[in-house]
């Protein structure tokens, strides 16, 4: 039986690996790596540099260009799927191809896997017979972000939303504290009642945080937000809202 680690190696930080995330590394045979192109050049070369921290050699790393999203269609969910299943048949080349009987491979997942991720999604679409998967969790972003803000997630008797930005536009507001993933089109404009706690590259170098109302907070982050792709070629980014 041929074995899949799904290993969070969280929001950017290599302090953010856990002894059990650690334990996993060094117990792969193979390690898997989607390459995302030049612009996320920083991100694969992070997971390269923990592999040759904490993998156990004899090992190999098996390297295969992520395919294309389209992301100009306005029927997102339909391209979303479309581009999972590519994935799974990817994936199912890589693992038939380079992992033996027995052996035990390994994706190494930004955050945590069974948080906001597409490979375990992808990885289901696979026939399960032949091998079994392993979730190892890491700390997610929404842990990272309200760590670094020094708030909490929850409130007292009040849930809290994880959508993404896409949602907040179209629906607004379902709840007096949401996390939001995914916003290219600042859908926080106008909830003049909110507070944001905004933060992007969190755990690494390159960490950017804003927090403070919506009002105020809200241009800076956009200027902050523009900036920052305009320097990299990518932004990774979160939020809370929190209604006053």
């Amino acid at each position: 039986m041929k074995r899949l680690l799904l290993i969070g190696i969280g929001a950017g930080d290599p302090g953010h690996l856990t002894l059990q995330a650690v334990k996993a590394i060094a117990a792969a045979d193979v390690f898997f790596v989607v390459d995302k192109g030049e612009e996320k050049r920083d991100l694969t070369d992070l997971r390269h540099q923990f592999i040759k921290d904490h993998g156990r050699q004899p090992y190999r790393i098996v390297t295969a260009p992520d395919p294309e999203r389209d992301r100009l269609t306005p029927a997102y969910a339909e391209a979303v799927e479309d581009w999972r299943e590519r994935r799974a048949t990817l994936y199912h080349e890589m693992i038939d191809e380079a992992l033996g009987e027995g052996q035990t491979g390994a994706f190494l997942i930004w955050g945590d896997p069974g948080v906001y991720d597409s490979t375990l999604a992808s990885l289901e679409m696979l026939p399960r017979t032949g091998f079994e998967i392993e979730v190892i969790p890491g700390i997610s972003a929404m842990s990272a972000l309200t760590a670094r803000h020094r708030i909490s997630l929850t409130r007292v008797a009040r849930p809290v939303h994880l959508s993404t930005g896409r949602r907040l536009a179209e629906q607004g507001p379902t709840a007096d504290d949401m996390v939001i993933m995914l916003d290219a089109r600042h859908a926080f404009d106008g909830l003049d009642d909110f507070d944001i706690y905004w933060g992007a590259y969190l755990g690494t170098p390159d960490e950017i945080l804003i927090a403070g109302p919506v009002a105020e907070a809200g241009p800076r982050i956009r200027e902050a937000r523009a900036r920052a792709r305009e320097s990299k070629g990518w932004i990774m980014d979160t939020y809370l809202l929190r209604r006053r």
